[in-house]
């Protein structure tokens, strides 16, 4: 395959087959032959570039990292870092759960892993035991961001899913798009595994399993005490009440501090850092171990408290490295403070911010149908505005995100960008607005001369119809960019508690004041002089007829 000799098949999956192959300079490592309906095309052969392009840059130890991909080829391959260990789901199989301070040190390391690939912009979404080898007693990540070559509308209609039910978040249950926190997530269940040797959602049918993770009920007998809190949050079904990687990261390896003027001492064992140093190194590298490693700010307060005095550690290099093809030569290390910072975490006290975002969206709702029957004319006109702005927010957005994982990293002019590309996100959007909103209105006009005919009273039989209008506006046909966008903006906007409570007592007051003109004024038909039935329209007719 290329340049490479396959010498044994060690491992086969939904992605492709995994062979351990011998580079030309002797070196083993691990090739993965894609199966040709996942990159059938020149478009996923583009993806698959785009994802090396990617992945490349992560320089973890807990990450089997790409050494060479030939995504054009006859056959594309993508070759990583071979390791020479059981799987996760194989070892608790073999020997049994992981206890005491080993599962502590697999879940920050597995953590560590999972931040590794986020800071370069990718998701893994595929995290599980089958994808996690121990290498000693430290886990190392494969596959991730691969399963991003799937996400193809010619396979998703065929009813694939990618991933493995009872490791995928809810919300990509859902049909929503793929986040940080969903392989929080993910990254929780594969450690209640490794500590009770048992998925957390139970087994059985693909469906029950998910409808289980859909609605979070979660096995955590016999996960021990001190893990219990960090595995419970991170399983929350909503993604905005799971912990980040950061603060996963703090909890698990509490920052230690080194008296001054002291260096920690390499505990690397032989065989690895002989097979690391190539035949002309003469300096001796100091390589990031299990025990020592940390998250990047308990690294530079670390370097801090040593003093300058003391010069700079070397990073490891492989040898596989030095082997590559120029398509995958390294790119230049990532400054710190482009590593997207994922967010902090707080746990929800006392149920606050569901209680918040339930009652925002009923407010919401109200203010639909109260608005709708104090004005039907301007509060349909008021609902088609918003859902046009919200969608077409929704594809500027998407777009500024693929550009991103793209390029790996954000630059100063996206910003720019999409401001300027949203007139034509506008035009996009327009069309499966008006699809939407016609759809909506005709429902809710069914509706209404249903009600006309049994005599309802004009005001509620409004109040019916603006419910109707609200419902079918937000699960109409297309409008799931209608709801995700929403919902991202509530939890936004109830992350902090007096935000959270100021902007619910906002919508709940225009819900009331819209509920008070219904009261004391009436119906408000502006800009038609009275309600249709009074005009000579063919509305008005037809609903004389009626």
């Amino acid at each position: 395959m290329g340049d490479y000799r396959l010498l044994a098949k060690i491992g086969e999956g939904g992605m492709g087959v995994v062979h351990l192959a011998q580079a030309p300079d002797g070196s083993r490592l691990a090739l993965k032959v894609l199966r040709p309906h996942i990159i059938g095309d020149d478009e996923a052969r583009e993806r698959l570039a785009r994802e090396v392009s990617s992945l490349r840059r992560v320089r973890s130890p807990r990450i089997a990292e790409i050494l060479d991909a030939d995504p054009w080829g006859e056959t594309p391959f993508v070759a990583t870092r071979y390791v020479p260990g059981l799987s996760l789901h194989e070892h608790v199989r073999q020997e049994g759960p992981i206890q005491g301070d080993d599962l502590r040190h697999l879940a920050a390391c597995l953590a560590e892993a999972v931040l590794a690939v986020h800071s370069v912009g990718v998701l893994h979404r595929d995290i599980k035991p089958s994808n996690v080898l121990l290498e000693g007693r430290s886990p190392v990540l494969i596959d991730f961001g691969l399963a991003r070559l799937a996400d193809d509308p010619k396979l998703t209609v065929t009813g694939w899913l990618l991933g493995t039910p009872g490791y995928l978040a809810p919300e990509i249950l859902y049909g929503e798009d793929a986040t940080t926190a969903s392989d929080v997530h993910s990254w929780a269940a594969t450690v209640v595994f490794a500590a009770t040797g048992r998925p957390p959602f139970g087994r059985g049918p693909a469906m029950a399993i998910m409808d289980r993770v859909r609605r979070g009920e979660h096995d955590l007998t016999d996960v021990p005490g001190d893990m219990l809190p960090l595995v419970r949050a991170a399983l929350a079904p909503d993604p905005a009440a799971r912990p980040t990687l950061p603060t996963l990261l703090a909890d698990l390896r509490p920052p230690r501090r080194m008296p001054r003027g002291r260096r920690p001492v390499d505990e690397t064992t032989m065989p690895f850092a002989l097979a690391a140093a190539g035949p002309d190194s003469d300096a001796t590298d100091v390589i990031a171990t299990d025990r020592h490693a940390a998250p990047l700010d308990d690294v530079q307060a670390e370097a801090e408290t040593l003093g300058a005095g003391n010069p700079p550690t070397k990073a490891l290099t492989s040898v596989h490295q030095a082997a590559r093809q120029p398509y995958m030569q390294p790119a230049p290390p990532r400054p710190r403070e482009e590593v997207p910072v994922l967010g902090d975490w707080r746990p929800p006290p006392s149920g606050t911010p569901k209680l918040q975002r339930g009652l925002l969206l009923g407010g919401l709702f109200g203010l639909v149908a109260l608005g709708f029957a104090a004005a039907p004319y301007l509060s349909l006109a008021l609902v088609a505005v918003a859902a046009l702005a919200v969608r077409t927010w929704s594809w500027t957005t998407e777009a500024a995100r693929d550009r991103t994982l793209r390029r790996g990293r954000r630059r100063w002019y996206d910003g720019p960008l999409a401001a300027a590309s949203s007139p034509w996100y506008l035009l996009v959007a327009t069309g499966g607005t008006l699809v939407l909103m016609l759809w909506s209105a005709a429902l809710a006009f069914l509706v209404g001369i249903w009600l006309l005919l049994f005599g309802a009273p004009v005001e509620a039989g409004l109040l019916v119809m603006g419910a109707v209008l609200a419902f079918a506006t937000w699960w109409g046909p297309g409008a799931r960019r209608l709801r995700t966008p929403t919902r991202a903006l509530v939890l936004r906007a109830t992350r902090n508690d007096a935000v959270g409570w100021l902007v619910v007592t906002g919508v709940c007051l225009a819900a009331a004041g819209a509920g008070y003109i219904l009261w004391t004024a009436g119906v408000t038909w502006d800009p038609q002089p009275g309600p249709p039935w009074r005009g000579g329209t063919l509305l008005g007719g037809l609903v004389r007829f009626l």
